[in-house]
């Protein structure tokens, strides 16, 4: 069975290598916007599932991998920085703070009437920052895609008192202990292949 990962983003594919398992990247061409009075982990939920969806309708053989990240402090979503301004606007205001990601899963096949999600918690807790640390931060590591302005694989691990979480993995943007789970129930036991 074909395994698609509905993304093109580069950590996600990189991540999904790490199970060893054939597959093939397809954008998903959905638009990652907020919905007003959206909860953080119901917006990761959303667009996962809508991304998987719009690849799952054009290979509906296909088990279909959706994914997204929100990054929030309370109900405040942090998306993608995209530059450098908005970037150091929220390592500001994450220091010394805790920020809550949700990452969210989903795992479906239309001919199979397969759908299966799940939203992975994880905490954050921030060191106290200068705005020099922050500046030289950025400057150096760049992380202008990555919800939350960091990278945790990188330098940005620095930047952290501690991580709460169950699974590093999806800090990084794709849970795999959990994906493992939705595809060995799937029938894709990555360890028998």
């Amino acid at each position: 069975m074909d395994i698609l990962l509905a993304s093109t983003s580069p950590y996600r594919r990189a991540l999904l290598e790490r199970l060893q398992v054939k597959f093939q990247c397809v954008p998903p061409c959905v638009a990652e916007d907020s919905v007003a009075g959206e909860a953080p982990a119901d917006m990761a939920a959303r667009l996962a599932r809508s991304k998987a969806h719009a690849v799952a309708n054009l290979h509906p053989h296909a088990l279909v991998i959706g994914s997204d990240q929100v990054a929030a402090i309370g109900d405040e979503v942090f998306g993608k920085p995209g530059n450098f301004k908005v970037a150091k606007e929220q390592l500001l205001a994450s220091s010394g703070r805790e920020v809550r990601f949700y990452t969210a899963v989903t795992l479906i096949c239309l001919d199979r009437g397969l759908e299966q999600f799940h939203v992975e918690p994880f905490s954050v807790h921030f060191r106290t920052l200068s705005a020099n640390q922050i500046v030289n931060y950025l400057q150096r590591e760049q992380p202008y895609d990555c919800a939350g302005s960091f990278k945790v694989e990188g330098l940005g691990i620095a930047l952290f008192e501690k991580l709460v979480g169950n699974d590093p993995t999806s800090l990084e943007g794709l849970p795999l202990i959990k994906l493992n789970e939705l595809l060995a129930d799937a029938g894709v036991d990555v360890l028998a292949m």
